[in-house]
């Protein structure tokens, strides 16, 4: 009889779901946590200031205690159990307002729960059903009511509204940040108002945090990009801003903002290393999360006014030139006059706003533009046209980013190179797509030579996802890594890991050709069962000089669709048990000439004794200029030869590459083997450094 083929993975730790979505600084809450394969959970944040301890006689709910020294942010949550490590969750931490779970039933006006400002309110949205809550407000309060639910890894797409002591609709809000919501609220008469939530599609289950607050909420700060190492007082936009707000000219949906200064300065070394240091998670770029800060160096702030910090935080931009202000009226008619290379600080200020730059070219070249909107989290869909002065149009750019797997760093901002005259004199559009405008509206604007560079990113392979990235001892894992090139970089990237556990293995990892490679990782038979942070980083070439870029981590949020992946701040790892097979080759380097095959051995070692099915041997990404024949090792067979062929004209230098063992495993998680059923089991190599020669002179 043929077994029967079951197409699933060994188990993984797979984190839903967390509820409550987080709890105030110095605080405790009773953590509930869903998801899959999560036997024997312990929990882990990163930072060593919020702790949990599972409660007795409550399955998968901990005691979650944040010290009153954590700050107010976002975290990740992560499962570490019997099967490894989870992908993380967001646990938000806040301050200055006392948490409140949602008390059911509060479907009807009769039953609503009663709040008071400065309140976070954590609750779950119900099927078909509103949750109502109930404030009382003397006149000429104003507060916000921010919904977070898909900005904390919550699937609710959340619909608010407040409604008068008379039932009578006066404020609502659905896409604000991303999917949730937000209400800039001021009471016209003294009295009772309502606060209604529910989902968009009146799903239920789906978690979410409601903070009802008079503290500082800030809608825009200016500049959004500073030149590196200078301090710089910002022009902050927003509400409740306390005695040193003043009145602004800016009105945001028949709201007047108020406008007051904060001082600040760049973190030291954003551009050395090339990294983006944050103090919330930035998922709330768009209607979906997304990898959007992969290609920008920069940092929050929390502007504090009269001692009290504002409700969220603003991205920033580092940049190492100086930096100048857009200047209205810059139409058609007058375009403002700008020296390359140029960074500047800019914004859509009201609908059909068209901002027009020009400049002269002082040197024949390659120039880079780049205008950061979504990146910083502006809320504009730019464009951006060059034209010569004949106004022909020299060059158009609009989105750009790439999507790979389970990573989607496709975003809507414009980047890329172009070729101009040295003596000639260019005119620069740009707008966003749908001539919006406002104080929401802003952007950074970058136009230099171009200077070769590049950003790295990885993310946890698994698919379905999301996942973490578990080492089986005695096998092997592996990232999947997202290049992005910059400035017309095309050498050499080496990647390389600190911080590995003891017996837990990579090798400097080269990455020569296309936007997507592997870092394979793989354990000892013998290493330490574990789990521990570990740190990437690229290595690259310009004219000579050798740099560095920190790889950035990043984790599936959720398992279909697109834009479903977010930064994280540490890539962490996890070891278990026993691998039932690991894959090497017999010489971990090999040599061939471009055009030309190479053979080399494959090793399998077969850890279990049970698993005595035929192992399928696939590439894993490797680039279009590799291939490499389809095999298969039959069981009774340790050793297999793989023939490499490399396309001519390869470029000559080095490569990393790994192939793929898939085959069926028995596995089954009774310990005496009873319920052991066929699972399809893929696991990656360790991995082949392949040295590619060049031709000798008059040989093809």
């Amino acid at each position: 009889m043929v077994p029967a083929m079951v197409q699933a993975q060994l188990p993984a730790p797979r984190l839903d779901r967390i509820s409550p979505l987080g709890a105030s600084s110095g605080g405790q809450t009773e953590l509930e946590i869903q998801g899959v394969d999560l036997e024997e959970p312990t929990l882990h944040f990163d930072h060593p200031g919020i702790t949990a301890s599972p409660i007795e006689g409550k399955e998968r709910t901990f005691r979650v205690s944040v010290s009153s020294e954590v700050p107010e942010g976002t975290f990740d949550c992560r499962v570490i159990g019997k099967y490894g490590i989870s992908n993380p969750r967001l646990f938000g931490v806040h301050r200055g307002m006392k948490d409140v779970l949602e008390v059911e039933p509060n479907n009807e006006p009769a039953t609503a729960q009663s709040i008071q400002i400065n309140e976070a309110i954590f609750g779950t949205s119900d099927t078909n059903e509103l949750d109502i809550f109930k404030i009382q407000l003397d006149q000429g309060v104003r507060l916000t009511i921010d919904c977070s639910a898909g900005r904390l890894d919550s699937m609710l797409d959340a619909t608010l509204m407040v409604v008068d002591s008379q039932g009578k609709q006066i404020a609502s809000s659905s896409d604000y940040f991303g999917r949730d919501p937000m209400i800039d609220f001021e009471a016209p008469i003294p009295g009772e108002y309502w606060i209604l939530l529910h989902d968009l599609s009146y799903r239920g289950g789906l978690p979410y945090r409601l903070m009802v607050t008079a503290r500082p909420f800030v809608e825009a700060v200016s500049p959004r990009i500073v030149q590196e190492g200078k301090p710089v007082t910002f022009q902050v936009l927003g509400r409740n801003l306390g005695g040193t707000g003043k009145d602004a000219i800016r009105v945001l949906n028949g709201r007047k903002l108020f406008e007051a200064p904060y001082s600040s300065a760049p973190p030291a070394d954003l551009l050395t290393l090339g990294q983006f240091k944050f103090l919330e998670h930035p998922s709330q770029h768009s209607n979906s999360p997304t990898a959007a800060t992969c290609t920008v160096d920069g940092w929050q702030i929390r502007p504090e006014f009269d001692s009290v910090s504002s409700v969220n935080a603003m991205s920033i931009m580092t940049i190492d030139l100086p930096v100048i202000e857009e200047v209205e009226n810059n139409d058609r008619s007058a375009p403002q006059k700008v020296g390359l290379p140029m960074a500047l600080n800019g914004r859509f200020d009201a609908p059909r706003d068209s901002d027009w730059y020009e400049f002269t070219i002082e040197e024949d070249g390659s120039y880079s533009l780049d205008v950061y909107c979504e990146r910083i989290g502006g809320q504009a869909d730019p464009y951006a046209v060059i034209f010569d002065e004949k106004e022909n149009r020299v060059f158009e750019l609009d989105d750009f980013g790439h999507r790979i797997n389970a990573f989607d760093g496709h975003l809507r901002d414009p980047s890329g190179s172009v070729n101009l005259s040295k003596g000639k004199t260019y005119r620069l559009l740009v707008q966003d797509r749908y001539q919006r405008g406002g104080p929401r509206y802003q952007y950074a604007l970058v136009l230099r030579r171009s200077q070769p560079d590049f950003f790295v990113a990885t993310i946890h392979s698994q698919n379905p996802g999301p996942g973490g990235t578990t080492i089986l001892r005695g096998g092997a894992a592996y990232l999947d890594v997202i290049i992005h090139q910059a400035g017309g970089y095309n050498g050499p990237i080496v990647l390389t890991a600190e911080g590995l556990p003891p017996g837990v293995h990579s090798v400097p990892t080269r990455l020569g050709l296309g936007n997507s490679g592997t870092f394979v990782l793989w354990g000892d038979i013998d290493a330490a069962v574990t789990a521990a942070p570990i740190r990437l980083l690229a290595t690259g070439e310009r004219d000579g000089v050798k740099f560095s870029r920190e790889v950035r981590p990043y984790s599936r949020v959720w398992n279909q669709g697109d834009g479903t992946s977010r930064p994280m701040r540490e890539h962490w790892i996890a070891v278990r048990d026993k691998s039932p097979f690991g894959l090497r080759f017999q010489e971990p380097q090999a040599s061939v000439v471009a055009g030309q095959k190479v053979n080399v051995q494959l090793k399998l070692d077969r850890h279990w004794e049970s698993f005595k099915e035929p192992l399928n041997i696939l590439s894993v990404a490797w680039p279009g200029n590799f291939k490499v024949n389809s095999v298969q090792i039959p069981f009774g067979t340790n050793e297999i030869t793989l023939s490499i062929e490399v396309q001519a004209g390869t470029r000559p230098g080095e490569y990393t590459l790994a192939v793929l063992g898939q085959g069926q495993v028995p596995f089954g998680k009774k310990g005496d083997g009873t319920d052991a059923k066929n699972t399809l089991v893929s696991l990656p190599s360790q991995p082949l450094t392949l040295i590619v020669k060049a031709p000798e002179p008059g040989n093809k």
